[in-house]
Order: structure tokens, then C-alpha cells, then sequence
């Protein structure tokens, strides 16, 4: 590949790869510049440092799993029902990662161990998405709380051990869903949404 090809979106795509060949502790940005046929300064001149070219992975495969979560927000349907499918598929995009590509899930645990500003502003996003969803239901009197940050953010962390990477050896326990939906349930009732 010459210089003038290499974009920034080429080097995340390599970089990913190199990753999940490597592991995070021997993943280097020389390896990165060899598969794409450049010099180290050239993937230097896109990345300022190691640190940054990693942010930038993890910053792009947060992004993927928030940017599907994002057009659940503004559906037509009742917010419990929408809050709902917007959690299950961030639980089910993680449990699926987990599942499907151990090794590459793996090292992206590890990387955002190590982004804590990136992983920062994605959970602000999805707490964001969570507010947005609950706001809409207070509007339509589906929920009679009267804090949607508040109920947001307490949402969202109530639910982390089935979401948070942190959790992930839970995932296979067989009644890791009936847990879910006793968590969900207590959640819809403190919402004051009407459950059956």
C-alpha cells in the first residue's frame, strides 16, 4: 500500500487484526505499519502514539455496539417496550462478541481497561440513549418517576452484570436471563410503568 492510500479507517481495520493476532501486550505499531506495507512514522503520522491508535480501536468498536443501540430510541413504541429491546440487544451484542470471538473480546476487555476517558464517554452515551427512552415515557405517562436523568443512570447500572465486560463469566450461567427479567421486573415497577 503507498503512503498516500493509507487512511485512517485502513489502519483502525489492520490494527483490529493485528490485535486479535497478538493480544494487546505483543501488538505493536511496527506489526500494524508491516501488514500494511508502510513505515511505522507513516501509521505515526495518523496516530500520534501506541496509546492513541488503541483509543481509537476501542473508541470504534464501542461506537458499533452504541450506534446500533441508537435508532431503538426514538421508535414508535411504548417506552417500556423500547427500553426493553434496546437493553436486550446491548446484552445481546456483548454476549455475542463473547461467544463468537473469545479471543478478540478478550482483548478488547483489556483495552478498555486501559481507555478510561473513551470508556467514560461511551457509557455517558448509552446512559444518554437510556435518559432519552425513559424521558419519552414520562411524557407519554408510561412512567410516573419525575428524574429521567436520575432513573437513566440507575437503569443502566443496575443492569451492569449482565452487560459490563467485567461480568462476562456470568454470561453462561443458565439462569443468568431469569435473573435479567427479576432485575427488569423491580425496574419497571420502580419506574411506576404498569407491569403483569
Amino acid at each position: 500500500m503507498s503512503e498516500t492510500q493509507l487512511t485512517r479507517e485502513r489502519i483502525l481495520e489492520q490494527a483490529e487484526l493485528i490485535l486479535r493476532r497478538y493480544g494487546p501486550d505483543k501488538a505493536t505499531v511496527v506489526d500494524v505499519a508491516r501488514a500494511l506495507g508502510v513505515s511505522h512514522g507513516s501509521v505515526y503520522r495518523h496516530f500520534p502514539s501506541k496509546a492513541a491508535l488503541r483509543d481509537a480501536v476501542t473508541a470504534q468498536w464501542l461506537a458499533r455496539l452504541s450506534g446500533r443501540l441508537t435508532s431503538v430510541v426514538n421508535e414508535p413504541e411504548p417506552a417500556p417496550q423500547r427500553l426493553r429491546t434496546w437493553f436486550d440487544l446491548l446484552i445481546a451484542g456483548k454476549r455475542k462478541r463473547e461467544v463468537d470471538d473469545p479471543e478478540l473480546f478478550a482483548t478488547y476487555v483489556k483495552l478498555i481497561q486501559e481507555s478510561r476517558e473513551i470508556v467514560k464517554a461511551h457509557i455517558e452515551t448509552l446512559i444518554e440513549q437510556v435518559t432519552a427512552i425513559v424521558a419519552s415515557g414520562m411524557e407519554r405517562g408510561e412512567f410516573t418517576i419525575t428524574d429521567a436523568r436520575k432513573a437513566g443512570e440507575a437503569i443502566f447500572y443496575a443492569t451492569a452484570r449482565f452487560h459490563d465486560p467485567v461480568h462476562a463469566a456470568e454470561w453462561t450461567d443458565p439462569g443468568i436471563d431469569a435473573a435479567f427479567d427479576a432485575v427488569w421486573m423491580l425496574l419497571m415497577r420502580g419506574l411506576g410503568a404498569k407491569v403483569e
